[in-house]
Protein backbone atom coordinates (compact mmCIF):
# COMPACT_ATOMS: atom_id res chain seq x y z
CA UNK A 1 0.00 0.00 0.00
CA UNK A 2 1.68 2.99 -0.77
CA UNK A 3 2.04 5.57 1.95
CA UNK A 4 0.52 8.68 2.11
CA UNK A 5 1.72 12.36 1.84
CA UNK A 6 2.88 14.28 5.54
CA UNK A 7 2.44 17.52 6.42
CA UNK A 8 5.16 18.84 8.76
CA UNK A 9 4.20 21.56 10.85
CA UNK A 10 6.48 24.18 12.74
CA UNK A 11 5.26 26.33 15.22
CA UNK A 12 8.21 28.35 15.66
CA UNK A 13 7.14 30.69 18.20
CA UNK A 14 5.64 28.03 20.68
CA UNK A 15 8.30 25.59 19.69
CA UNK A 16 7.32 22.35 18.21
CA UNK A 17 7.20 20.34 15.13
CA UNK A 18 3.97 18.03 13.98
CA UNK A 19 4.13 15.66 11.34
CA UNK A 20 0.24 14.78 10.05
CA UNK A 21 -0.79 11.88 7.42
CA UNK A 22 -2.77 13.94 4.81
CA UNK A 23 -6.10 13.95 4.25
CA UNK A 24 -6.81 12.79 7.36
CA UNK A 25 -4.62 15.23 9.62
CA UNK A 26 -3.88 12.21 12.02
CA UNK A 27 -1.42 13.04 13.88
CA UNK A 28 1.80 10.63 13.23
CA UNK A 29 4.84 11.87 15.83
CA UNK A 30 5.90 15.46 17.63
CA UNK A 31 8.57 16.89 18.37
CA UNK A 32 8.14 19.67 21.21
CA UNK A 33 10.47 22.24 22.18
CA UNK A 34 11.73 23.22 18.20
CA UNK A 35 11.83 26.40 17.05
CA UNK A 36 12.71 26.70 13.73
CA UNK A 37 14.60 29.30 11.64
CA UNK A 38 11.57 30.27 9.72
CA UNK A 39 13.74 32.00 7.25
CA UNK A 40 15.56 29.47 6.30
CA UNK A 41 12.72 27.25 6.60
CA UNK A 42 12.44 23.39 5.65
CA UNK A 43 14.94 21.55 3.15
CA UNK A 44 13.97 18.51 1.11
CA UNK A 45 16.35 16.01 1.16
CA UNK A 46 16.57 12.34 -0.44
CA UNK A 47 14.28 9.76 1.01
CA UNK A 48 11.37 11.63 1.75
CA UNK A 49 13.53 13.19 4.53
CA UNK A 50 13.71 17.00 5.74
CA UNK A 51 16.29 19.15 7.58
CA UNK A 52 15.54 22.14 9.49
CA UNK A 53 17.64 24.43 12.05
CA UNK A 54 16.43 25.09 15.08
CA UNK A 55 17.51 28.92 16.26
CA UNK A 56 17.40 28.34 19.77
CA UNK A 57 19.03 24.91 20.40
CA UNK A 58 21.62 26.09 17.42
CA UNK A 59 21.01 22.81 15.92
CA UNK A 60 20.84 21.23 12.26
CA UNK A 61 18.03 18.37 12.37
CA UNK A 62 16.67 15.82 9.91
CA UNK A 63 13.67 14.71 10.19
CA UNK A 64 12.34 11.45 8.85
CA UNK A 65 8.75 12.19 8.63
CA UNK A 66 7.99 8.16 7.45
CA UNK A 67 10.44 6.60 10.25
CA UNK A 68 8.53 6.44 13.76
CA UNK A 69 5.85 4.23 11.96
CA UNK A 70 8.74 2.25 10.22
CA UNK A 71 10.28 1.66 13.92
CA UNK A 72 13.01 4.36 13.21
CA UNK A 73 12.98 7.50 15.20
CA UNK A 74 11.56 11.00 13.66
CA UNK A 75 14.70 13.10 14.91
CA UNK A 76 17.35 11.23 12.70
CA UNK A 77 20.82 13.41 13.76
CA UNK A 78 21.11 16.64 14.99
CA UNK A 79 24.32 18.57 14.65
CA UNK A 80 25.75 21.91 16.37
CA UNK A 81 25.55 24.78 13.75
CA UNK A 82 26.05 28.63 14.11
CA UNK A 83 22.51 31.00 14.41
CA UNK A 84 20.78 32.66 13.88
CA UNK A 85 20.11 30.30 10.06
CA UNK A 86 19.80 33.14 6.99
CA UNK A 87 19.78 29.92 4.52
CA UNK A 88 19.88 26.53 3.90
CA UNK A 89 21.14 24.03 1.15
CA UNK A 90 22.24 21.04 0.37
CA UNK A 91 24.01 18.80 -2.53
CA UNK A 92 22.55 16.08 -4.76
CA UNK A 93 23.56 13.55 -2.16
CA UNK A 94 21.62 15.71 0.56
CA UNK A 95 24.67 14.52 2.57
CA UNK A 96 26.40 17.92 2.28
CA UNK A 97 24.80 21.13 4.08
CA UNK A 98 25.61 24.43 4.40
CA UNK A 99 24.10 27.30 6.91
CA UNK A 100 24.42 30.55 6.73
CA UNK A 101 23.86 33.39 9.39
CA UNK A 102 22.05 36.50 8.96
CA UNK A 103 20.61 39.52 11.15
CA UNK A 104 17.90 37.40 13.06
CA UNK A 105 16.52 40.21 15.85
CA UNK A 106 19.03 42.92 14.92
CA UNK A 107 19.31 46.24 12.57
CA UNK A 108 22.56 45.45 11.66
CA UNK A 109 24.29 42.63 10.33
CA UNK A 110 26.55 41.06 12.88
CA UNK A 111 27.58 37.38 12.60
CA UNK A 112 29.76 36.11 9.69
CA UNK A 113 29.40 32.48 10.43
CA UNK A 114 29.27 29.90 8.00
CA UNK A 115 28.37 26.13 9.04
CA UNK A 116 29.16 23.45 6.64
CA UNK A 117 28.06 20.00 7.79
CA UNK A 118 28.68 16.65 6.48
CA UNK A 119 26.04 13.36 7.29
CA UNK A 120 27.47 10.39 7.52
CA UNK A 121 25.18 7.32 7.85
CA UNK A 122 26.06 5.50 11.12
CA UNK A 123 29.02 7.72 11.83
CA UNK A 124 28.94 11.18 13.89
CA UNK A 125 28.17 13.80 11.09
CA UNK A 126 31.34 16.05 10.57
CA UNK A 127 31.06 19.77 10.75
CA UNK A 128 32.97 22.95 10.74
CA UNK A 129 32.34 26.69 11.18
CA UNK A 130 34.28 29.65 9.09
CA UNK A 131 34.47 33.23 9.08
CA UNK A 132 32.66 35.02 5.68
CA UNK A 133 31.26 38.12 5.46
CA UNK A 134 28.43 39.86 7.65
CA UNK A 135 25.20 40.58 6.02
CA UNK A 136 22.26 38.15 4.74
CA UNK A 137 24.02 35.69 2.33
CA UNK A 138 22.38 33.04 0.34
CA UNK A 139 23.74 29.64 -0.26
CA UNK A 140 23.91 26.94 -3.03
CA UNK A 141 25.84 24.35 -3.58
CA UNK A 142 27.23 23.72 -7.11
CA UNK A 143 27.89 20.67 -8.40
CA UNK A 144 26.75 16.78 -8.26
CA UNK A 145 28.82 16.60 -4.83
CA UNK A 146 28.24 12.79 -4.85
CA UNK A 147 31.39 10.65 -3.88
CA UNK A 148 31.33 7.68 -6.25
CA UNK A 149 31.77 10.82 -8.71
CA UNK A 150 35.16 11.95 -6.93
CA UNK A 151 33.88 15.57 -7.25
CA UNK A 152 33.37 17.97 -4.38
CA UNK A 153 30.42 20.89 -4.85
CA UNK A 154 31.41 24.28 -4.64
CA UNK A 155 29.62 26.25 -1.31
CA UNK A 156 28.47 29.86 -3.43
CA UNK A 157 27.29 32.11 -1.14
CA UNK A 158 25.33 35.96 -2.44
CA UNK A 159 26.23 38.94 -1.43
CA UNK A 160 24.81 42.01 -0.92
CA UNK A 161 26.51 45.55 -0.64
CA UNK A 162 28.65 45.15 -2.33
CA UNK A 163 26.39 42.15 -4.21
CA UNK A 164 29.15 39.01 -4.89
CA UNK A 165 29.08 35.45 -5.69
CA UNK A 166 31.63 34.33 -3.47
CA UNK A 167 32.79 30.20 -3.97
CA UNK A 168 34.34 28.06 -1.79
CA UNK A 169 35.56 24.24 -2.42
CA UNK A 170 34.07 21.95 0.11
CA UNK A 171 36.84 20.02 1.51
CA UNK A 172 38.38 23.75 2.23
CA UNK A 173 35.74 24.73 4.04
CA UNK A 174 35.19 21.34 6.04
CA UNK A 175 39.24 20.85 6.56
CA UNK A 176 39.27 24.12 8.10
CA UNK A 177 40.57 24.26 11.68
CA UNK A 178 38.50 25.07 14.71
CA UNK A 179 38.07 28.67 16.21
CA UNK A 180 35.81 29.58 13.50
CA UNK A 181 39.16 30.84 11.08
CA UNK A 182 38.34 33.18 8.26
CA UNK A 183 37.94 31.61 5.08
CA UNK A 184 39.33 32.97 1.71
CA UNK A 185 37.10 32.35 -1.24
CA UNK A 186 38.30 30.60 -4.29
CA UNK A 187 36.67 32.75 -6.62
CA UNK A 188 34.73 36.18 -6.51
CA UNK A 189 32.26 37.00 -9.36
CA UNK A 190 30.94 40.87 -8.86
CA UNK A 191 27.08 41.41 -9.25
CA UNK A 192 25.88 44.62 -10.27
CA UNK A 193 23.34 44.84 -7.59
CA UNK A 194 23.43 45.67 -3.56
CA UNK A 195 20.15 44.10 -3.69
CA UNK A 196 20.19 40.63 -3.65
CA UNK A 197 17.08 37.83 -2.35
CA UNK A 198 16.41 35.10 -3.49
CA UNK A 199 18.72 32.06 -4.65
CA UNK A 200 18.07 28.71 -6.89
CA UNK A 201 19.87 25.98 -8.65
CA UNK A 202 19.06 23.60 -11.32
CA UNK A 203 21.11 20.71 -11.67
CA UNK A 204 20.23 19.09 -14.50
CA UNK A 205 21.93 22.44 -16.53
CA UNK A 206 24.42 23.38 -13.68
CA UNK A 207 23.30 26.62 -13.54
CA UNK A 208 23.09 29.06 -10.40
CA UNK A 209 20.25 31.73 -10.21
CA UNK A 210 20.77 34.86 -7.80
CA UNK A 211 17.76 37.21 -7.87
CA UNK A 212 17.90 41.15 -7.48
CA UNK A 213 16.69 44.27 -8.44
CA UNK A 214 17.82 44.43 -12.19
CA UNK A 215 17.05 40.50 -12.37
CA UNK A 216 18.04 36.65 -12.32
CA UNK A 217 21.68 36.71 -12.77
CA UNK A 218 23.19 33.32 -13.81
CA UNK A 219 26.53 31.59 -13.15
CA UNK A 220 27.80 28.35 -13.74
CA UNK A 221 30.58 26.37 -12.62
CA UNK A 222 34.25 26.64 -13.87
CA UNK A 223 36.37 24.26 -11.78
CA UNK A 224 36.47 26.19 -8.78
CA UNK A 225 35.37 29.14 -10.54
CA UNK A 226 32.05 31.25 -11.46
CA UNK A 227 31.37 32.01 -15.19
CA UNK A 228 28.95 34.74 -15.26
CA UNK A 229 25.77 34.81 -17.86
CA UNK A 230 23.48 36.80 -19.54
CA UNK A 231 20.83 37.75 -16.77
CA UNK A 232 17.02 37.13 -17.07
CA UNK A 233 15.05 40.15 -16.54
CA UNK A 234 11.75 40.49 -15.05
CA UNK A 235 9.88 40.74 -17.84
CA UNK A 236 8.64 44.32 -16.55
CA UNK A 237 8.41 46.89 -13.48
CA UNK A 238 9.43 45.76 -10.44
CA UNK A 239 11.22 42.49 -9.12
CA UNK A 240 10.93 38.94 -6.88
CA UNK A 241 12.12 38.80 -3.62
CA UNK A 242 11.83 34.93 -3.78
CA UNK A 243 12.98 32.75 -6.39
CA UNK A 244 12.53 29.05 -7.06
CA UNK A 245 12.49 25.88 -8.79
CA UNK A 246 10.12 23.69 -9.91
CA UNK A 247 11.63 20.60 -10.67
CA UNK A 248 9.36 18.45 -12.40
CA UNK A 249 8.49 21.33 -14.92
CA UNK A 250 12.30 22.59 -14.69
CA UNK A 251 10.90 26.11 -14.36
CA UNK A 252 11.97 28.96 -12.12
CA UNK A 253 9.64 30.90 -9.92
CA UNK A 254 9.14 33.82 -7.91
CA UNK A 255 6.80 36.91 -7.13
CA UNK A 256 7.28 40.22 -9.03
CA UNK A 257 6.15 43.09 -6.50
CA UNK A 258 5.65 46.73 -7.49
CA UNK A 259 4.53 49.62 -6.34
CA UNK A 260 5.18 52.14 -3.84
CA UNK A 261 7.72 51.33 -1.96
CA UNK A 262 6.26 52.65 1.14
CA UNK A 263 5.63 49.28 3.58
CA UNK A 264 2.57 51.12 4.84
CA UNK A 265 0.81 51.38 1.44
CA UNK A 266 1.33 47.37 1.25
CA UNK A 267 -2.27 46.67 -0.02
CA UNK A 268 -1.07 48.93 -3.01
CA UNK A 269 1.57 46.56 -3.83
CA UNK A 270 1.26 45.14 -7.32
CA UNK A 271 2.00 41.23 -7.29
CA UNK A 272 2.72 38.65 -10.64
CA UNK A 273 3.70 35.11 -10.67
CA UNK A 274 7.28 35.12 -12.79
CA UNK A 275 7.94 31.74 -14.66
CA UNK A 276 11.10 31.51 -16.94
CA UNK A 277 11.11 27.86 -18.58
CA UNK A 278 14.31 26.74 -17.86
CA UNK A 279 14.54 24.56 -21.44
CA UNK A 280 12.63 26.68 -23.64
CA UNK A 281 14.29 29.94 -22.40
CA UNK A 282 10.41 31.73 -22.11
CA UNK A 283 9.59 33.89 -19.77
CA UNK A 284 6.67 35.55 -18.87
CA UNK A 285 4.12 36.87 -15.99
CA UNK A 286 1.03 36.14 -14.32
CA UNK A 287 -0.82 38.99 -12.62
CA UNK A 288 -1.69 37.78 -8.98
CA UNK A 289 -3.41 40.99 -7.65
CA UNK A 290 -2.85 43.31 -5.20
CA UNK A 291 -1.44 42.72 -1.84
CA UNK A 292 0.98 41.20 0.11
CA UNK A 293 2.27 37.72 -2.01
CA UNK A 294 5.66 36.18 -0.99
CA UNK A 295 6.83 32.61 -1.05
CA UNK A 296 4.81 30.12 -3.37
CA UNK A 297 4.45 26.03 -3.39
CA UNK A 298 4.51 23.89 -6.28
CA UNK A 299 2.56 20.88 -5.90
CA UNK A 300 2.01 18.02 -8.94
CA UNK A 301 -0.43 20.19 -11.12
CA UNK A 302 -0.04 23.46 -9.90
CA UNK A 303 1.85 26.30 -8.50
CA UNK A 304 0.29 27.74 -5.37
CA UNK A 305 0.54 31.64 -3.70
CA UNK A 306 -1.04 33.00 -1.06
CA UNK A 307 -2.44 36.57 -1.20
CA UNK A 308 -3.13 39.07 1.49
CA UNK A 309 -5.48 41.87 0.96
CA UNK A 310 -7.73 44.16 3.57
CA UNK A 311 -10.46 43.08 0.89
CA UNK A 312 -10.06 39.08 1.80
CA UNK A 313 -7.14 37.57 1.58
CA UNK A 314 -7.08 33.53 -1.30
CA UNK A 315 -5.18 30.94 -2.46
CA UNK A 316 -4.46 31.66 -6.02
CA UNK A 317 -3.32 28.95 -8.02
CA UNK A 318 -2.07 28.37 -11.48
CA UNK A 319 -1.57 26.06 -14.19
CA UNK A 320 1.98 25.34 -14.89
CA UNK A 321 1.57 22.60 -17.84
CA UNK A 322 0.57 25.25 -20.52
CA UNK A 323 3.44 27.04 -23.00
CA UNK A 324 2.03 30.10 -20.87
CA UNK A 325 0.73 29.66 -17.70
CA UNK A 326 -2.62 31.23 -16.40
CA UNK A 327 -4.69 31.15 -13.16
CA UNK A 328 -6.95 28.48 -12.75
CA UNK A 329 -8.74 29.31 -9.50
CA UNK A 330 -9.05 31.93 -6.88
CA UNK A 331 -9.91 30.24 -3.38
CA UNK A 332 -10.83 32.45 -0.29
CA UNK A 333 -9.70 31.89 2.59
CA UNK A 334 -11.16 33.20 6.21
CA UNK A 335 -9.29 36.32 7.48
CA UNK A 336 -6.96 36.32 10.14
CA UNK A 337 -7.21 37.94 13.54
CA UNK A 338 -4.15 40.51 14.23
CA UNK A 339 -3.74 40.47 9.83
CA UNK A 340 -1.72 43.26 8.37
CA UNK A 341 -3.19 46.49 8.72
CA UNK A 342 -2.55 49.55 6.11
CA UNK A 343 -0.48 51.91 7.15
CA UNK A 344 1.73 49.32 9.11
CA UNK A 345 4.06 47.03 7.85
CA UNK A 346 3.23 43.53 6.56
CA UNK A 347 5.54 41.64 8.59
CA UNK A 348 6.04 43.40 12.19
CA UNK A 349 3.82 41.92 14.60
CA UNK A 350 1.50 40.46 12.26
CA UNK A 351 -0.04 37.61 11.45
CA UNK A 352 1.13 35.67 8.74
CA UNK A 353 0.41 32.48 6.33
CA UNK A 354 2.65 29.93 5.18
CA UNK A 355 1.91 27.59 1.99
CA UNK A 356 3.38 24.13 1.44
CA UNK A 357 2.79 21.63 -1.35
CA UNK A 358 4.52 18.73 -2.74
CA UNK A 359 5.33 18.36 -6.87
CA UNK A 360 3.95 14.44 -5.62
CA UNK A 361 0.43 15.27 -4.75
CA UNK A 362 -2.33 17.21 -5.38
CA UNK A 363 -2.49 18.89 -1.98
CA UNK A 364 -1.66 22.21 -0.90
CA UNK A 365 -1.92 23.52 2.66
CA UNK A 366 -2.21 26.95 3.99
CA UNK A 367 -2.00 28.17 7.47
CA UNK A 368 -4.20 31.26 9.33
CA UNK A 369 -1.60 32.26 11.63
CA UNK A 370 -2.79 33.20 15.30
CA UNK A 371 -5.84 30.30 15.04
CA UNK A 372 -3.91 27.41 15.26
CA UNK A 373 -5.09 26.19 11.83
CA UNK A 374 -4.05 24.60 8.38
CA UNK A 375 -6.61 24.84 5.70
CA UNK A 376 -6.21 22.00 3.15
CA UNK A 377 -6.66 22.44 -0.39
CA UNK A 378 -6.87 18.84 -3.09
CA UNK A 379 -6.55 20.63 -6.40
CA UNK A 380 -9.14 23.77 -6.37
CA UNK A 381 -11.42 22.03 -4.13
CA UNK A 382 -10.96 23.38 -0.45
CA UNK A 383 -10.73 19.94 1.54
CA UNK A 384 -11.01 20.18 5.25
CA UNK A 385 -9.31 22.28 8.30
CA UNK A 386 -7.15 20.90 9.94
CA UNK A 387 -6.86 22.37 13.97
CA UNK A 388 -3.44 22.45 15.94
CA UNK A 389 -3.04 22.80 19.76
CA UNK A 390 -0.79 26.05 18.98
CA UNK A 391 -1.63 29.40 17.48
CA UNK A 392 0.93 29.20 14.68
CA UNK A 393 1.56 32.55 15.85
CA UNK A 394 3.96 34.64 12.77
CA UNK A 395 2.02 32.04 10.67
CA UNK A 396 3.77 29.07 11.78
CA UNK A 397 5.62 27.38 8.45
CA UNK A 398 5.01 24.10 6.70
CA UNK A 399 6.58 21.17 4.79
CA UNK A 400 4.63 18.65 2.39
CA UNK A 401 6.20 16.23 1.57
CA UNK A 402 5.77 12.53 -0.80
CA UNK A 403 7.13 9.42 -1.40
CA UNK A 404 9.37 9.67 -4.36
CA UNK A 405 8.30 13.45 -4.92
CA UNK A 406 11.64 14.30 -6.73
CA UNK A 407 11.27 17.65 -3.77
CA UNK A 408 15.33 17.04 -2.98
CA UNK A 409 16.12 18.50 -6.61
CA UNK A 410 15.26 22.14 -5.32
CA UNK A 411 18.23 22.29 -3.28
CA UNK A 412 17.63 25.16 -1.28
CA UNK A 413 15.26 25.33 1.94
CA UNK A 414 12.20 26.63 1.59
Amino acid sequence: MPLPPRLLVADQVAGGITVLDLPSGRTVAVVEGRHLAEHAGFLALPGGRSAFVDELAGELVVLDPYGPEAGRPLTETTVPVATPAEHLAADASGRRLAVTTGLGRNEEPWSDLLTVVELRPGRRPLAARVRTRTGEPGVTLVGEGDSHEGTDPLVVLRHREPGTLTAYPWAALLGAAPSCPPAAPAHELPLPDDDGHGDAYDPESGRLFAAAGSGVHRARREGTRLAAEEPLGWAGPGRGYYLRLDPVRRTLWSCVRGGPADPGRWPEWTNDAWFHHLGSGLTGRVPLGPGLVFRLAVAASHIAYARVHPDGDELVLLDPSALRPRVTARLPLPPMDGAPRPGGTPWDGVQRRAIAASPGAAYTAVTRGGHGEIHLFEGERALTVLKMPTPLDDGGHLALVAPGDGAQADRVGR
